[in-house]
């Protein structure tokens, strides 16, 4: 299909969404302090149809983040406390042999496990084995769960929010990097500045009681994500977010050299897919119909950096994966007739 006969998005569709982002944030600011960052990147990946991984040391508010998000979307919540001996049943439901009391057969009746609910706290999610980590694979791409013989459907909309603890690694397990790149965004929680610590301290030592409303239903959640899908995309911004991220492949046509002297491996194709969509999602959250070159630069960091992966070389210069998307950024040609007639991104295309 022609970029000319994509369909448009309406101005209601726009107000609606822009109006729906302000209310959220209302709501979540009620109890959350500053994050306003990562607060953004969560109403991106929500509409956008992604999951999202948030690091960061303990008492940043990650849990309280998440919860307040699910209490200000009137939809189903669950909280998962992942630990050493959790196991996949635990997370996905299991067949009990139950008796049915109208024919007094023993039947095999499926008990849905935390799962199956709208939104889904992965909590500490590297503190369960390999395993158990991998019975989310299939719900987060596939938005199902398979027991035994039988493929068992998920609750729309349906969204993953996991955290990890960076700073204790003792009895913790690294996800796969294939785990990790059903992961939208990976999102740094940080400390917050010194007058936000000030009003956290105010504000959590009062009696101070809030309440948190719901502001948007599953449905209308599920009608603004189609909504983002209509948005149009120049060729000029899928070039340019193809050329960002098919740079950080080593060893393949036009890759920097720095590429291949930090990097171990680089970003695939679900990159440029989340880049695009969460670009979308933030043009519409900021008002506009249309995908800018600054969105995908906004979000290149949350989606490339935990889809690329620095080697020892790297690391012994100090060299973390967020620089070599500044790097990458920065070297990169924003307007179309340079990015198109650079020798070495030439070499990209042409593969």
């Amino acid at each position: 299909m022609s970029q000319d006969a994509e369909p448009t998005v309406s101005t209601e569709a726009v107000d609606l969404l822009h109006s729906a982002r302000a209310a959220l944030q209302t709501e979540i600011r009620k109890l959350i302090v500053g994050q306003d960052d990562v607060i953004e990147q969560l109403l991106i990946a929500l509409f956008s149809q992604g999951h999202v991984l948030l690091e960061g040391v303990p008492g940043l508010a990650k849990t309280l983040m998440i919860s307040t998000l699910a209490r200000s979307l009137s939809m189903t919540f669950s909280r998962i406390q992942f630990t050493p001996d959790l196991m996949p049943a635990d997370i996905t439901g299991t067949d009990v042999l139950q008796e049915n009391k109208t024919t007094g057969q023993r039947e095999f009746t499926f008990i849905p496990g935390p799962l199956f609910h709208n939104v889904v706290l992965a909590d500490e999610i590297n503190r369960t084995p390999p395993k158990t980590q991998a019975a989310l694979l299939e719900a987060m791409q596939e938005k199902q769960v398979t027991v035994g013989q039988t493929i068992h459907q998920l609750s729309r909309p349906f969204f993953v929010l996991a955290t990890q603890n960076p700073i204790e690694q003792e009895g913790t397990y690294t996800l796969p990097e294939a785990q990790q790149d059903r992961f939208m965004f990976k999102v740094f929680v940080r400390y917050p500045s010194f007058e936000e610590e000030r009003q956290i301290a105010r504000q959590t030592t009062s009696s101070q009681k809030v309440t948190i409303e719901p502001v948007l239903s599953g449905e209308q959640v599920t009608v603004l994500q189609e909504t983002v899908r209509q948005v149009p995309v120049s060729d000029h911004i899928i070039n340019y977010t193809l050329a960002l991220v098919r740079q950080t492949r080593v060893g393949e046509p036009g890759t920097p050299d720095w590429i291949n002297e930090w990097l171990g491996w680089g970003a695939g194709p679900r990159a440029v897919q989340n880049l695009l969509l969460g670009a979308k999602t933030r043009a519409l959250l900021l008002g506009r119909t249309h995908v800018a070159v600054e969105d995908i630069q906004a979000l290149a960091a949350p989606v490339l950096r935990h889809r690329i992966v620095p080697n020892f070389t790297a690391e012994s210069e100090g060299i973390t994966s967020d620089k070599v998307v500044d790097r990458l950024i920065e070297e990169t040609p924003c307007n179309e007739s340079e990015l198109t007639r650079d020798p070495r991104l030439g070499k990209i295309f042409a593969a």
